[in-house]
């Protein structure tokens, strides 16, 4: 199966000159559904992953499935003020300005071996606040998996230290 035929192409969104990878028809498929989480759970099912991360709120679409497939838990990154439980904050750089990640400061064990998962990978800035979050609570972050990655926008590049990056589909 060719999951890039399941990506649904918009040009000029959310602006003119963007060229947009919709995943809603990706997701709306179940074969093409299954066959992206079974292509991540298969790249990692050897590594001792003991927890999945995954970003809000596509990191959640694909990180729960990819976590049941590989009998571990799920943590969830959040914006500010979404989590009910004491956190830690991680600030990155936007276009113009800046935001924040929050995770639970329980959500990681030191120690635990964790797999990022997402939806995309463009300039890498979210990514690496997520790296850094798991890194203050002590996980070691041993692999990362995309469904989609931009590689005229470098992120790739960008992650801080020396992890596997997975991705399904690269433009």
């Amino acid at each position: 199966m060719n999951l890039s035929e399941h990506v649904r192409v918009i040009d000029d969104f959310p602006k003119p000159g963007i060229v947009f990878r919709d995943i809603t028809t990706l997701l709306k498929n179940g074969p093409a559904f299954k066959k992206s989480i079974d292509l991540i759970k298969t790249k990692f099912a050897n590594k001792n992953i003991d927890v999945v991360v995954g970003p809000e709120s596509r990191g959640f679409i694909f990180g729960t499935p990819v976590a049941y497939a590989l009998g571990v838990g799920f943590a969830p990154v959040r914006k500010p003020g979404k989590l009910p439980a004491e956190a830690i904050s991680e600030e990155y750089a936007l276009e113009y300005g800046t935001d924040k990640l929050q995770m639970h400061i329980d959500a990681i064990v030191p120690g635990q071996r964790v797999l990022i998962v997402d939806d995309l990978l463009a300039t890498g800035g979210t990514i690496n606040a997520v790296v850094r979050l798991i890194r203050k609570l002590g996980g070691i972050v041993v692999g990362m998996a995309f469904v989609i990655e931009l590689e005229d926008m470098h992120g790739r590049d960008k992650i801080d230290g020396d992890v596997e990056i997975f991705s399904l589909l690269k433009y």
